[in-house]
């Protein structure tokens, strides 16, 4: 079982050249800039201070990496489809999340976060579709479920697995509240299948790789 609470904050980068080794398994968390996204992840590394929340959407520009252990990593990209900025920013933003999920070969798996009010935007499909394009399995989290009764709620999950037959590939969705924990233990089982795919082998080699890194030279 991953220990999320231990996950930290590495780097940010504006593209993937500028990310750590395309190695090891990366979960990307995606969605629209007043999704929830960085609530969703403090409340699943149980630390309110690692995603920085904003009460103005769109304030993460950047793809913020967080190291889980040696081989594993969280990622938020970039949030998308309501930031008040230049539509050359926009542009420069969905570039670097459709490369992402197109070359990105150590990420194994996508949370896609939509409000459970507002669904299935046109960007949101969009991202669905680059994921499934690539063959990636789909974690869908209808975020702020608490904001709905029960009786609505359930008929927005039951709406949204419909519409999802649709898309084809390999979808779960489940509601989620980052203020009552709704949906955390389904987030902490799809990503602990995804992380569990690492290859024993390849964490090997990982440390291996790690420890000649850091072996001192004579010239050091």
């Amino acid at each position: 079982m991953i220990a999320f609470n231990k996950a930290h904050f590495t780097t940010s980068a504006p593209d993937i050249t500028k990310l750590p080794p395309d190695v090891g398994i990366e979960v990307a968390f995606a969605g629209r800039s007043n999704a929830g996204k960085s609530s969703a992840l403090n409340t699943l590394t149980r630390q309110k201070g690692l995603a920085r929340t904003s009460k103005t959407p769109g304030r993460t520009q950047l793809i913020n990496v967080f190291d889980l252990d040696e081989h594993r990593r969280l990622i938020d990209l970039p949030g998308y489809g309501y930031a008040k900025v230049p539509e050359a920013m926009k542009r420069k933003w969905q570039h670097a999340l459709a490369e992402y999920l197109q070359e990105r070969t150590c990420l194994k798996g996508l949370v896609v976060l939509m409000d459970i009010r507002h669904p299935l935007k046109e960007l949101d499909q969009d991202l669905i579709f680059w994921a499934l394009d690539s063959n990636l399995p789909i974690l869908v989290l209808l975020t702020k479920a608490d904001k709905l009764k029960q009786g609505q709620r359930k008929q927005a999950l039951m709406q949204v697995r419909e519409a999802s037959k649709g898309f084809g590939g390999n979808i779960e969705i489940h509601a989620f509240s980052s203020l009552k924990g709704t949906g955390l233990p389904e987030l902490e089982r799809k990503l602990n299948e995804w992380y569990a795919t690492l290859d024993p082998e390849e964490a090997s080699d990982l440390t291996v790789d790690s420890d000649i890194a850091h072996t001192p030279t004579e010239n050091s």
